[in-house]
């Protein structure tokens, strides 16, 4: 399961982590914590097929042990606070693990995808927010407080002053995040009919100076940030995904050259690289959770 604020999806994966049809329903927020369970619950349901467990990649900060939402935002309202594992164990009657689907995107990725082998592994997912997973020899580091991986609340320069998601200001979410992007272009006098950052990317695929550079800016300050990041953390790789990570060259071209400048010279040659599986890895790492579970 992949459960976010806007939709929830279910794929019953085997275990090499090939993955069947994907099943997609709203998350009907609207109805609060109840409504949510009772909708990821339907969406196994209609997989047919029985399940020996379910793993679930959630918004919010989770506590896997618990297997409860530690803190979401208001894209969820009243999501703080739920039981997903016990909630939906009784919905389903089988075992339930639970983690934060960023968590689970960067372990479908280390089972199957782009990260397979890697010791160490930094995933930056770049979409609606800016989030982070850090894997260590195959496990999530956590953090103290469940925390860890809140990479866009770095502060940079390029953000001074805009507010973020999390009450402050200045942080890379502010201008990295993909309706950062497209209110920066509108900031920037852009056309008010370019009405979302798919739109302003293709201007920028076409050539155009200010859809290019409002992509810049926002990739620069991420590379930056991330290029920082990995100078602390030293992994073997870092991986970029979410949906900004699609905006072709006008985006990767300057988020590599500002990661590249920030790195010491030993990190030199740390790979930059897109993830591998899609949409379907945070399905791919909440099956692996539920997997490991099960041994």
């Amino acid at each position: 399961m992949d459960v976010g604020g806007t939709k929830t999806s279910a794929a019953l994966v085997g275990p090499d982590g090939a993955v069947g049809p994907v099943v997609t329903v709203p998350t009907p927020v609207s109805g609060g914590p109840a409504a949510v369970l009772a909708a990821v619950a339907g969406a196994v349901r209609a997989l047919g097929g029985e399940p020996a467990a379910v793993g679930v990649g959630s918004a919010g900060v989770i506590d896997p042990v618990r297997g409860a939402v530690v803190s979401a935002t208001e894209a969820m309202p009243g999501w703080a606070g739920t039981e997903l594992r016990s909630g939906l164990e009784q919905l389903l009657g089988v075992p339930v693990a639970v983690d934060n689907d960023v968590h689970a995107h960067a372990l479908g990725e280390a089972w199957t995808g782009a990260a397979r082998g890697a010791r160490c592994v930094l995933l930056v997912a770049v979409g609606t927010g800016v989030g982070g997973s850090l894997l260590i020899e195959g496990r999530v580091h956590h953090g103290a407080r469940r925390v860890a991986g809140h990479l866009g609340h770095l502060a940079v320069p390029e953000a001074t002053g805009l507010p973020c998601t999390c009450g402050g200001t200045g942080h890379v979410e502010a201008v990295a995040a993909g309706p950062a992007l497209h209110a920066a272009y509108r900031r920037a006098g852009g056309s008010p009919d370019v009405a979302d950052l798919r739109a302003v990317a293709a201007l920028a695929a076409d050539g155009d100076a200010l859809a290019s550079a409002v992509l810049a800016t926002g990739a620069r300050a991420l590379g930056r940030a991330v290029g920082g990041l990995a100078n602390v953390l030293d992994p073997d790789l870092v991986l970029i995904g979410g949906g900004v990570s699609h905006c072709g060259p006008p985006w990767w071209e300057p988020l590599r050259a500002a990661f590249a400048a920030e790195l010491l010279p030993p990190l030199a040659e740390l790979p930059l690289t897109p993830c591998a599986l899609g949409t379907t890895a945070a399905l791919v790492g909440a099956a692996g959770l539920a997997w490991h579970g099960l041994r």
